[in-house]
């Protein structure tokens, strides 16, 4: 089985990539090692999107997926479930001024970021200001339905010959003179380039290609309130907690990164890492203290970090045809559509354009991103 070019991964990365490569005309394969597309990283998100980065890289990235989900269902017949509900983040002290910064350049690009005060910050959700010296919102950051814009991503790429094996992970990959062997369970199959796109499993996947790729999984755990008579509104982003909730329905969905959980595919939804959520939210958001919880509609999965917590994406230095789309430490979902139109072109022109800052050199030299917009 020949293909131009092999995407590795059916969540919404990779089925990102694959659609803008079989758009530029490649014959695409795509890899999953599960029976169906979409079920991992990708159906367990939170389903944000923003542009409050601090990084202009990450900015960019996610600017460019909002435009394009505002296109979506006239391009792909979708609703990809975009709505621009807002972000608020909420600074302490000493991270405001960077913070404020970074937004007021931003916005001075023209990006949709506004700077508020706590006042204007306490007339759209009731908190303690205690430690707090100012907040950004994002009026045209929001929410999606990321297995939906994935499902979407593969059909296209399948009206265009892309073909999708599922059960079908890569057990190894091997280079040869003129491209790849990617060995499945089932198949043998030769392609010129492939990407690697398997989440929190690009790590395992890069090894057995014969190079190292320091993603690993974390898992995190999203929480869900009783019905509490919530309302369309913003996320909410305490950065002095690092909590963050949002309304879904007539319930509040809420979590925070445990910066003690271990690395691995740990599995199960954590209970004793809700109570301290529960406390640090209770603190910042009192009202929060007398919301019952659903225990039995908290789910889990994984973030799949980098050492520096930012995407790996471009060529793998010293692999001809070896490409990464890997590592976005919990926003991958949302710059997945700007990330796989960016990334079909650089591999079809060979200019990075604005995935330059993410490309693999940077981690061999021990170099990093910075981004203080990680939740």
């Amino acid at each position: 089985m020949t293909f131009d070019a092999v995407v590795v991964g059916a969540g919404i990365v990779g089925a990102s990539v694959a659609y803008y490569l079989a758009e530029a005309g490649l014959r695409v394969g795509v890899l999953e090692a599960a029976p169906a597309p979409a079920t991992g990283a990708t159906a367990r998100s939170a389903g944000g999107i923003r542009v409050q980065f601090s990084n202009p890289a990450n900015a960019r990235l996610s600017r460019e997926s909002i435009e394009i989900l505002k296109g979506f269902s006239d391009a792909f017949g979708v609703d990809p479930g975009y709505r621009p509900r807002g972000y608020l983040f909420l600074l302490p002290e000493g991270a405001w001024e960077r913070w404020k910064g970074a937004m007021a350049d931003l916005a001075a690009q023209g990006y949709p970021v506004e700077l508020w005060d706590l006042g204007q910050a306490r007339d759209r959700i009731e908190f303690d200001p205690a430690g707090l010296a100012g907040a950004s919102f994002g009026p045209e950051d929001g929410v999606f339905d990321p297995p939906t814009v994935a499902l979407a991503y593969l059909k296209a790429a399948r009206e265009r010959g892309a073909r999708v094996l599922f059960e079908a992970p890569l057990i190894e990959a091997e280079r040869r003179p003129g491209g790849w062997r990617l060995r499945t369970p089932r198949e043998v199959i030769e392609a010129p380039l492939w990407v690697n796109a398997a989440g929190a499993w690009a790590g395992e996947v890069a090894g057995r290609a014969g190079y190292a790729l320091p993603v690993t999984p974390y898992r995190r755990s999203i929480y869900l309130t009783a019905p509490a008579g919530a309302r369309p509104g913003p996320l909410v982003v305490d950065a002095a907690s690092g909590v963050y909730f949002r309304p879904e329905g007539a319930r509040f969905l809420f979590g925070a990164s445990n910066p003690d959980e271990p690395p691995g595919f740990r599995e199960g939804v954590d209970p004793d890492w809700m109570v301290e959520v529960l406390v640090r939210a209770a603190e910042r958001f009192p009202w929060f203290a007398e919301l019952g919880i659903d225990r039995r509609s908290a789910w889990w999965g994984y973030y799949a970090e980098t050492p520096d917590k930012n995407a790996v994406i471009g060529p793998v230095p010293g692999l001809e045809g070896a490409w990464v789309a890997a590592g976005f430490s919990g926003h991958g979902a949302q710059q997945a559509p700007a990330v796989g139109r960016r990334l079909a072109d650089w591999i079809v022109s060979g200019r990075p354009g604005p995935l330059a800052p993410f490309g693999f050199s940077r981690l061999a030299r021990g170099a990093g991103l910075r981004e203080a917009g990680i939740v």
